[in-house]
């Protein structure tokens, strides 16, 4: 098992910030643009455990714990037309696992989903 502080180094992935002191894993989540349309009106954002983190399109990484669940949830933001717009999110609950996990963000035009990669 690898040392939470050891994936915490590696460049590119965002450290668990809150208290625990267990073992850790990965996840990676890809927020490909909907459209050309979603990314000049539509900021991503994702929350890991209830802290929300402004996110780039395309894919992100961050240190979870791997010894209990963690809930993880995207969702995009709009301040176009005045918030007369619904922002779709997603969420899921992943359960303890010592492995890396990928998820992949599906969203219509007021729903959406994570989907396990592989």
């Amino acid at each position: 098992m690898t040392e939470a502080t050891d994936l915490a180094k590696l460049p590119g992935v965002i450290p668990y910030v809150d208290n625990h002191d267990g073992p850790r894993r990965l996840l990676t989540i890809d927020v490909p643009p909907v459209s050309m349309n979603a990314v000049r009106h539509y900021v991503p954002f994702t929350s890991i455990d209830g802290r929300q983190y402004v996110v780039s399109w395309g894919s992100v990484t961050f240190e979870i714990p791997a010894d209990r669940n963690v809930h993880v949830s995207v969702h995009l933001q709009t301040n176009y037309a005045a918030g007369l717009t619904s922002t779709p999110y997603a969420s899921i609950v992943l359960a303890p696992h010592p492995s890396p996990v990928r998820l992949a963000t599906r969203f219509t035009d007021a729903e959406g989903s994570l989907l396990p990669v592989g």
